[in-house]
Parts: structure tokens; sequence; C-alpha cells
């Protein structure tokens, strides 16, 4: 019998770069994000270089000096790859890859590099390579083998994708991404098809929103775990102290006591400069945020650039078209920070830790308080021979109260505006005082 014993390749040393061109105000916090981002690659930072210019050059991005001075840092550390913070020109790759000897990876082709790697389901591997494929297109050049030089042989890593320059021609991309986004539409269908079946069911939809790593996903399991109990176990989503963990939108149910229930979507996260094409191919992951009666932005209360990543999250719900649907701000993780008491409410704002079990319990009140706001209490007689409409009742509405009559069952319940017009024909006249 032979031991197998599993050699894990060397991981790879990069510098990070950036250039603060016209002063920008966000320079330090995305640079400590991008750092952030690498790590969440794999990736082995070693150095970084920093570089503070009137414009960009248009050639190499960064100075003359400054690139002299990148190929002296990365034979001093042994770096192989250098990671910028911006979306860089074809052209501009290619000579500071040239002028350095190293291989050059952008911010937008390191996030398309995170978003391949934790693509699970079939929408979101599509959506990942459409993206990927859109951001390729314009940096194939019919007789440059550019791809083939880029490093691991891929610029993608060769997660599975096998391809080679010769495969990989505009002609070819485009027709790729014509395919993709046909099979797109199919799985979009069945998407949508799911989402009608749980509008028939009028149970109030809410969605997490927010920055990546802010802590939506243990929010959400802390929920089942408190009003499902063993149930809700088989029912956690995964969460981990990562950027970009999941990037698939789950819905659960939630049933909360007196019979009051919520779908909640846990959607994919967000980060500043998110590409644009990546934004666009997940529109339909995060329809369910976009047909929300109410959205739960979880931020991440103990970083200090929290306000940053509200003003990322307002952009980039924006630019997807989601807007007039209440929030409610939920300050995570305030058990991380010093002087600061929770579980507290001040207006719409949430201030909480999603693993104190108080702070979970006030959640789910501020919730429900917002989305069974414009339910009405009203007094319903269900005859006896209407059992079937009052086990949907029981099962889906909040029951005040419940007697039996010589005609059928005569119950106080709350209804939305659907659930009114659908059991009208039962409603009984407020008694006169």
């Amino acid at each position: 019998m032979t031991n197998t014993i599993e050699v894990k390749a060397p991981q790879e040393r990069v510098l990070l770069g950036g250039l603060n061109y016209n002063g920008r105000a966000d320079f330090d916090y995305t640079m400590t994000e991008l750092e952030q981002l690498a790590i969440a690659d794999e990736l082995v930072v070693v150095g970084e270089i920093r570089q503070n210019l009137d414009r960009v050059d248009r050639a190499t991005y960064f100075g003359s000096g400054k690139v002299e001075e990148i190929k002296g840092l990365a034979q001093e550390l042994n770096a192989t790859t250098i990671v910028i913070d911006d979306e860089l020109s074809p052209s501009q790759i290619a000579n500071l890859e040239k002028q350095t000897g190293l291989h050059v990876l952008d911010r937008t082709e390191l996030i398309l590099e995170i978003f391949a790697d934790r693509a699970h389901t079939a929408q979101a591997k599509i959506q990942v390579e459409i993206a990927r494929l859109q951001y390729a297109l314009p940096r194939i050049h019919p007789s440059a083998n550019n791809l083939d030089q880029q490093r691991g042989g891929g610029g993608f890593k060769n997660r599975g994708s096998g391809e080679t320059k010769t495969e990989l021609n505009r002609r070819t991309i485009r027709k790729r991404i014509s395919d993709l986004q046909q099979k797109l539409k199919g799985l979009d269908q069945v998407a949508l098809t799911q989402k009608q079946r749980r509008d028939e069911s009028d149970i109030p939809r809410v969605a997490l929103v927010g920055y990546t790593n802010a802590g939506k996903s243990t929010t959400m399991n802390e929920l089942l775990r408190t009003f499902a109990g063993e149930q809700g176990t088989d029912k956690q989503v995964f969460e981990k102290d990562m950027l970009f963990a999941t990037l698939d939108t789950s819905v659960r149910e939630i049933v909360l006591p007196q019979n009051q229930r919520f779908l909640l979507s846990d959607t994919v996260g967000f980060v500043s400069h998110l590409p644009h094409n990546l934004v666009a191919s997940f529109k339909s992951t995060l329809a369910e945020a976009a047909q929300a009666d109410l959205l739960i932005q979880v931020i991440d209360f103990s970083d200090p650039n929290y306000r940053e990543m509200m003003q990322t999250t307002a952009e980039t719900l924006k630019e997807i078209g989601i807007k007039d649907i209440p929030m409610i701000y939920a300050f995570n993780k305030a058990d991380r920070c010093d002087g600061v008491s929770y579980p507290e409410i001040e207006g719409h704002d949430l201030t909480y830790s999603a693993k104190d079990p108080a702070s979970i319990k006030l959640l789910a009140k501020v919730i429900t308080d917002q989305i069974y706001a414009n339910y009405q209490t009203v007094t319903l007689l269900v005859p006896f021979s209407e059992a079937r409409d009052l086990a949907q009742l029981t099962a889906n509405t909040k029951i005040l109260s419940q007697n039996y009559t010589e005609t059928g069952t005569l119950i106080e319940v709350q209804l939305s505006q659907r659930q009114l017009q659908t059991y009208q024909k039962y409603q009984q006249a407020p008694a006169k005082n």
C-alpha cells in the first residue's frame, strides 16, 4: 500500500502597488483593502509600492523612476508579481511586465480570480465566466501570445478553463459570451419560477446586503439557530472570516413566535471598485434584494473604514437599480468596539453583535415591526366546510385569538392587503361598543 502525500504549491510572493493621483481621498482605504483581497486570493504580500502623481502615466501607470524602484524591490524581496490597485489598460500591463520582469495583476483581474475560485453554483460560475471573458476581450491581440505568458500559465490561474491563446481569439470569446448569456437566461428563468412561487405565498421578503465580510451570513445563521432550533442547523449557510466567502444568494424562511414569518436572503457582498462587468453579471443573483420588502444593510462597525463601506454599498445598490426600498442599518460586531453598548435601537439604526442572542432577538423584532407595520387586524368567521382555508390561515398568519361558533371558527388575525382580498368573504364587521 502506497501512502500519497499531498504537496502544496508554494504561495506566490507579490508586491502591492498603488498610485495616489489627484490626492484620492480613499487611497489609504483601497490599499488596505487591496492587501485583504490579495490574502483572500492566497497570495503572500511581501512589500508595497506607493507613488503620488498628478495623473496616471499612460504608458506604464507609474512614473519611470518608480518602475525602476519596483524592479529593484521585487528582486530584493524575491517577488514574482505586482498587484495594482486600479484597472490597467492592456498596454500598461504589457509595458510594466516588460520593464520590471514581473507578472502584473490589476485590481479587476484579482477580484475576478477570487470570484472564479468561490463560484459554486452553475449560475455563479456562468456569471463569473462572462465577466472574465469581457475583461479578457480587449486584452487579446491576434499576433500576441500574451495570455500564455501570464502567471501560472493563465491570467486566471487556469482554474478549470484549460484555454490557450489560439482558442481565445476575439471571435471565439464573443461566441462564448453569447452562449453563456443564453444559458444564464435559462437558469434565470428557473430562479424566476421559484421566486413566483414564493410571491404566491405572500410571505414578506427581507434581504441582507452590504460589504463583504460584514457578517451577513453569520446574521442569517444566528436567526436560524435562534428561531428554528435543530432544524435551523440543517439550513445554515456557509460563513467564514474572509472576503467573498460565498457568491451565492441563499434564501431561508424564518418563522418567529406567534407564526410571524419572513423570507430572508443572504446576498453576495460588495467591495469598492467592484468591476462593472461583474456587477452587471450578478444583477440576476441580486434580484432577491431588488424584490425585497425590506433591506438590512449589515455594517462592520468595528472597521475604521465602515463609512466608506456604507458609501460603496449605496453606490453598488444604485448601479444595479435597487432604490426606494426601506432599509435598516445594522451595525454589526459591536462586541469588538470599545465603549459601545449593544443591542440598541436608534431610529432605523441597530447596533448589535450577530453572536449575541439578545441582539438577534432584537433584530427580529425590528424586522417584524417594519414588515408587518401595514398589516391589519381583522375578525374572520371561517365555516367548518372551509377547513382548507383555515389551515392556510393557521399556517401562514399570526392568529391573535380563536373561538368556535355553531357555524364555524371565529379568529382574530393579522393580514396583508393581498390576504385581505383573499379572505374578504369571511370578514366580520367590528363589534360596536
